[in-house]
């Protein structure tokens, strides 16, 4: 069910925003801004088109050891927090593993809208366009939409180095499958001990 929701935003954003398109949800602090990223989280990239392929080979090594490593955990009747802790990691990982296989296939690509036309429409992707994916297999673009910029200041200037300066808080644009991930290691940090117990006891695969 999460994937399906991170699937589903996903796609309705491609298909509705144009790249760089910001709509508020919430004031000024619960924006949506369609990105694409495509490299790693924070936007991280590396080794061009073969360092695309092994980022999405390990997305999909970590999926399928995932599922092997998932299914022990129900089997061994670990405790329900830590299962669904290591639930939401595989749904993240799993939801960013599928934009990077697939997206560049079903979709074409977005674009920014040109301040001087009178429609953003051209600027939109389409899904399964007749003249083929803006990339190859493995080559798609993990699609980012949540921003919270709960912050957003010029700093004073009286603070060294950085007095003057812009300050956005949260600056990051991401997606749910990125929450996912965020939320169940921040989670396992906090209740270590009620996941683990004082030795943690993590069933192997």
């Amino acid at each position: 069910m999460l994937l399906i929701f991170d699937q589903a935003l996903k796609f309705y954003i491609k298909t509705h925003f144009y790249l760089n398109e910001v709509r508020s949800v919430f004031g000024n602090w619960f924006q949506l801004c369609f990105v694409e990223n495509v490299g790693m989280a924070w936007g991280l990239s590396f080794g061009g088109s073969w360092g695309k392929i092994f980022l999405t080979l390990f997305r999909l090594v970590a999926v399928i050891g995932g599922t092997f490593y998932l299914r022990n955990l129900v089997r061994k009747k670990a405790k329900i927090g830590f299962i669904i802790c290591v639930a939401l990691i595989y749904a993240g990982a799993a939801g960013n593993l599928i934009d990077s296989m697939f997206y560049g296939l079903l979709f074409s690509q977005s674009y920014l809208c040109n301040p001087m036309a009178a429609s953003c429409a051209s600027s939109i992707a389409h899904f399964l366009p007749q003249s083929g994916g803006y990339a190859s297999f493995m080559h798609g673009r993990v699609v980012d939409m949540l921003s919270l910029p709960m912050i957003d200041t010029i700093l004073p200037n009286w603070i060294p180095i950085w007095g003057g300066t812009r300050f956005t808080f949260f600056d990051p644009v991401f997606n749910l499958a990125d929450s996912y991930i965020s939320i169940s290691v921040f989670i396992m940090i906090i209740f270590q001990k009620k996941l683990f117990g004082e030795k943690p006891n993590i069933p192997t695969v």
